[in-house]
């Protein structure tokens, strides 16, 4: 008694020990969500371009899977143990976290459109809307990878090839009549042209430069990002990033060994619907006539240029092709965008220059992680001036004058020798074009999306499963009722025994099945971890698989058992198996709940937050600084009571916080007074400052709830470790069992 005691001491404390230690790091996870929120919306590069995830709270379990899988560094962090989107601007819509979210908790969706007039109205089939048979696809849709470019591509041929076989062939009703004609032979262009051969389709394909479309024009060996993607006619494009030169070099390929009707040369002038419902396309080559066409244009267009004198000499250029080809010379890059960014840094790069990148706004909100580090690097090297918040005025011979705005709010010029100019400043997209064409870019034309809305935790799925099992169980107990209410001892004389006992067939079935039910329910950690990316199906689907395999693994070990299970290992191993899924259970629902409402209290503070700044910022204009003062004692005070302190500091902050935030805004309304501030607008402030001191004390009421909680998933963790071995010495004295049966 004395050892097993002592055992259980030294088990206890080391337990402790390992649940300290995650709680810390998990605390700390938590603070550097919390700074990264906070950095982005600083910046402005919390507001997604156009897609962005979203995340269902009701399910989310915290397990970063999603932060591991997405390749574009701060698209999401962990708060308070849940998925957020943080830096959303930096999201181009891999979606490879809503692949690899094991419950299914993140959808890609878009940000607010409903006033955006720089998209398309098109339909899901990407028609459009007011033009039948009119399709756009690739980047003009307002979509950047090139893997979505390609998977429109080919749905577009399908689509035609669909209609067409219901119709019948163009050329049986006009021999000079296409079924398809593709404008653009970048990757959206490509596909759809190689899935239009696929398809059998009579077609042609317009290009006005070259193959590639805005590939083409990318700095050379510029790696591009893409994801594993079937190519028409090709197969499987299973690297995730290829260079500028290997992809250009596959699109001609591809055109040589296919036969690909493609003209390069021919400037798209626009499309005309005839009566008849066909089309005609006009470019500087000539007319074509179709039935169908897909616009697989980008949406760059005609460089934007600045306006400013100077800006038609030969030293300015709006493409950087080959960094390498400048060394030695004075350079401006002007732009804000990560275009603009990796030009800045590879002429930095190369020896002997002096480059200077001129932006307009203050702070960099549209880079990427990488770009926005290589930025910081170089800025702080000095291998790289950055003028911020600065706009050229004149572009000289030798120098470039440009207006830069101080810390004081002031303007100054500044003259900067120079020899080359880069403008990056982004492209006019062909919209002008296009409505001529008959593509409608008003929002009351989108068709309107369905919201998305959380699903729950699946608890009312997971019981009805659970029901379902638990009945067929029920069952064959109720057909062998006779057997199973036998006493343990009474059971080796019933004619029932042979079949149903743990030595039987039947019995030694189930026991093997439930023990590969385990197996294959651990092989759901297998999968999660790096090793196990390369296993079929989706993390979802595994998820779903662990939590079945669970339940049917502990029913299967009960009909093992003849419905009795005993004080033995076999005994133990079911009894732990129970616990397993009981608080794996548990903790499945809790985590999705708890950690849900804490989200929701940040969320609700930073609104309030930001509502009294608003406020606040009013009466700061006015040359008052009360409403400044409210906020900054706010702050100070939700400072001191958010996330910090041991858990019974906490419960006293509850009680002591009142007390405190009752004196503060006694100081506060005599001082608003005897600065003449208004009453009405006093009350006001004190509301909103009441409102945010409750929400961030509510908020860190539910980070206690769900510290307590978390100590559910190390319980699951260790209770699975303690019933693998009792299976495994259950096992193994079943098999020793046997063989001695059998001698």
């Amino acid at each position: 008694m004395t050892w097993g005691l002592l055992a259980l001491i030294l088990v206890a404390n080391v337990l402790a020990l390992i649940a300290q230690q995650g709680r810390r790091a998990e605390l700390q996870r938590t603070t550097s969500g919390l700074a990264a929120v906070e950095e982005a919306r600083a910046s402005g590069s919390h507001k997604a371009r156009l897609q962005h995830p979203w995340i269902d709270l009701s399910r989310c379990l915290g397990c970063a899977t999603c932060i591991k899988a997405c390749p574009e560094e701060g698209v999401l962090e962990l708060v308070h143990g849940q998925a957020v989107v943080a830096h959303g601007a930096r999201c181009v819509g891999h979606g490879r976290c809503a692949d690899a979210c094991p419950v299914g908790a993140i959808a890609l969706t878009l940000g607010d459109v409903s006033e955006r007039r720089d998209l398309p109205a098109i339909t899901s089939d990407l028609e459009s809307t007011g033009v039948p048979n009119l399709f756009l696809a690739g980047e003009v849709t307002g979509y950047a990878l090139i893997r979505t470019a390609i998977q429109h591509g080919t749905n577009v041929a399908d689509v035609v090839a669909e209609r067409v076989l219901a119709d019948g062939p163009s050329r049986d009703v006009d021999p000079s009549l296409l079924d398809l004609v593709i404008v653009g032979a970048g990757p959206a262009g490509i596909a759809c042209s190689l899935q239009a051969k696929k398809r059998g389709l009579a077609f042609r394909t317009l290009e006005q430069e070259k193959l590639g479309g805005t590939v083409a024009r990318y700095p050379r060996r510029k790696l591009v990002m893409t994801q594993p993607v079937d190519l028409p006619l090709h197969g499987r494009l299973a690297r995730t990033s290829y260079s500028k030169e290997e992809l250009m070099e596959l699109w001609e390929q591809l055109v040589r060994e296919h036969e690909l009707p493609v003209r390069t040369g021919a400037v798209f002038e626009q499309v005309v619907r005839r009566d008849d419902g066909t089309f005609e396309v006009h470019t500087s080559a000539g007319m074509l006539r179709a039935r169908a066409v897909s616009l697989c244009l980008g949406r760059r267009g005609s460089p934007r240029k600045l306006g400013v004198p100077g800006e038609d000499s030969v030293k300015v250029a709006y493409d950087l092709i080959d960094a390498q080809s400048y060394t030695g010379r004075k350079l401006l890059v002007v732009g804000g965008g990560d275009s603009a960014v990796e030009a800045a840094v590879g002429l930095a790069e190369q020896p002997g220059n002096e480059v200077t990148l001129s932006y307009r706004k203050k702070t960099f909100s549209r880079l990427k992680a990488g770009n926005q580090d290589k930025l910081e690097r170089f800025e702080a090297e000095g291998r790289l001036a950055v003028l911020r918040e600065s706009e050229v005025e004149i572009i000289g011979d030798d120098r470039v004058r440009l207006v830069v705005g101080d810390d004081e709010g002031g303007r100054r010029r500044v003259d900067v020798p120079n020899d080359e100019v880069f403008v990056m400043a982004g492209g006019v997209p062909p919209f002008a074009l296009l409505e001529r064409s008959g593509v409608s870019f008003d929002p009351d034309d989108r068709p309107q999306e369905t919201p998305l809305a959380e699903q729950g935790s699946g608890l009312r799925d997971a019981l009805a499963v659970t029901l379902a099992l638990a009945s067929v169980t029920f069952a064959m107990t109720l057909a062998f009722r006779g057997y199973y209410t036998l006493l343990p001892e009474e059971r080796p004389l019933a004619d029932e025994h042979a079949l149903l006992a743990p030595s039987s067939p039947l019995g030694l079935g189930l026991g093997v099945g439930a023990t590969l039910l385990v197996l294959v329910n651990l092989s759901y950690l297998l999968r999660r971890s790096r090793w196990g990316e390369r296993l079929p199906g989706s993390l979802k689907a595994w998820m779903t698989v662990h939590v079945g395999t669970g339940l049917l693994s502990v029913l299967l070990v009960l009909l093992h058992a003849g419905m009795a299970p005993r004080r033995s290992v076999g005994g133990h191993a079911f009894l732990s198996l129970a616990v397993l899924v009981v608080t794996g259970a548990v903790g499945r629902y809790l985590y999705a709940f708890v950690p849900r409402a804490a989200n929701g209290k940040e969320l609700a503070l930073d609104e309030v937050r930001r509502r009294l700044a608003a406020l606040s910022a009013e009466w700061d204009e006015a040359g008052r600084g009360f409403g400044g003062k409210v906020r900054d004692e706010i702050e100070e005070l939700v400072q001191q009571r958010r996330w910090t302190g041991s858990f019974p500091s906490r419960l006293v902050a509850l009680v002591a916080g009142q007390f405190r935030m009752r004196r503060i805004l006694q100081r506060l309304r005599e001082e608003g007074r005897e600065q003449g501030v208004a009453d009405a607008t006093i009350s006001r402030l004190a509301a909103l400052a009441r409102r945010a001191h409750k929400t961030a004390l509510a908020s860190a009421h539910f980070e206690d709830v769900r510290a307590v909680v978390a100590s559910w998933r190390w319980i699951h963790r260790w209770v699975a470790l303690l019933m693998i071995l009792l299976v495994v010495l259950h096992v193994g004295a079943a098999l020793r069992y046997g063989r001695f049966f059998g001698n």
